[in-house]
């Protein structure tokens, strides 16, 4: 072989022996494309609502393992936490967690304080009480009515967990179990309920030493991380305004027909309705999903409009 072609084939050689080096010191071949980007690790700040140090949740994808998070940075039981709050540790059932999470919101929760005891006599069909739950087996109330039965009964309050109705234990009851066993209660009859209310603060002060409070990172946000009972959570862009106005028009119409109010409930109508046709396939796609409220026809009729309405930009 001629020696200038050797030199040459050797140079070549060189060169490509000098490429892959530096392709193996960079993580990259040439034409092989790299790994993936890291997933995105996300972090979110907690307290107990009565007073806690910070601590740091991560790495969950449904309520329940979020609670499970949150009880083991502050060595309680799970079990322990009736609800949380967002960005505020007040009971203030507007700011409540349910199956979404602002990416920057800050998380409060509250946990079992006082058990009570509370007759009530019933001298009206209609208790004057919405019921929510955590997601995880505890019903609690979230809204009194102004004038009503229960509102008479200044030891009932929003926030309490309802744990028995006339002696019977009701944990693991999802919230329109609990308001239709209240509902069929017999009308001019004393009945019973357990109550827990949850733990309160000693004395108002500052919560944190360091930094903005969390309260003052509402709105700032740029997604949400939504929480699934099945699968893994994933990050959303926060609702488009005409979106969020129409889930708040089916939480409207939850109360007037079904006597509830939950808005996660209403963000699941919706997102099944989002990508139907018409009211027949949004039907069975709400059997599908939530087959056990058995909505009356006029209500799917009703959110069915709601939901067109954000189709149509109205």
């Amino acid at each position: 072989m001629p020696l200038g072609l050797r030199g040459k084939k050797k140079a070549a050689k060189s060169k490509e022996t000098a490429r892959l080096v530096e392709g193996e010191r960079s993580g990259v071949r040439e034409g092989v494309p790299g790994p993936p980007a890291p997933a995105r690790r996300l972090v979110f700040h907690a307290q107990l609502a009565h007073g806690s140090a910070t601590g740091r949740v991560e790495e969950f994808s449904s309520i329940q393992e979020l609670y499970a998070k949150i009880a083991g940075v502050f060595e309680i039981e799970p079990s322990e936490i009736l609800f949380c709050t967002l960005n505020t540790p007040r009971i203030d059932m507007a700011k409540l967690l349910g199956g979404q999470l602002g990416l920057e919101d800050f998380i409060f929760a509250h946990v079992k304080g006082i058990k009570k005891e509370v007759n009530v006599y019933k001298s009206e069909d209609s208790l004057g009480l919405t019921i929510t739950d955590n997601g995880v087996g505890y019903a609690f109330i979230k809204r009194i009515k102004d004038g009503s039965t229960i509102d008479s009964v200044k030891t009932i309050c929003v926030g309490d967990h309802i744990e028995c109705i006339n002696g019977e234990n009701i944990v693991g009851w999802r919230h329109f179990e609990v308001a239709k066993k209240l509902k069929e209660l017999k009308k001019e009859e004393l009945f019973t309920l357990q109550l827990i209310e949850p733990k309160k603060a000693f004395e108002i002060g500052p919560r944190s030493k360091a930094g903005k409070t969390s309260t003052e990172k509402i709105g700032t946000s740029r997604g949400t991380l939504r929480l699934r009972s099945k699968g893994p959570a994933t990050v959303e862009e926060l609702p488009s305004e005409a979106k969020a106005k129409a889930i708040e028009k089916v939480d409207d119409l939850l109360e007037l027909y079904m006597g509830i109010r939950d808005i996660d409930l209403a963000t699941t109508m919706f997102e099944a309705g989002k990508d139907k046709s018409n009211p027949d396939e949004f039907a069975v796609a709400l059997d599908e999903t939530l087959g056990d409220f058995a909505f009356p026809d006029e209500f799917v009729f009703d959110v069915w409009g709601a939901i067109g309405d954000v189709k149509q930009g109205r």
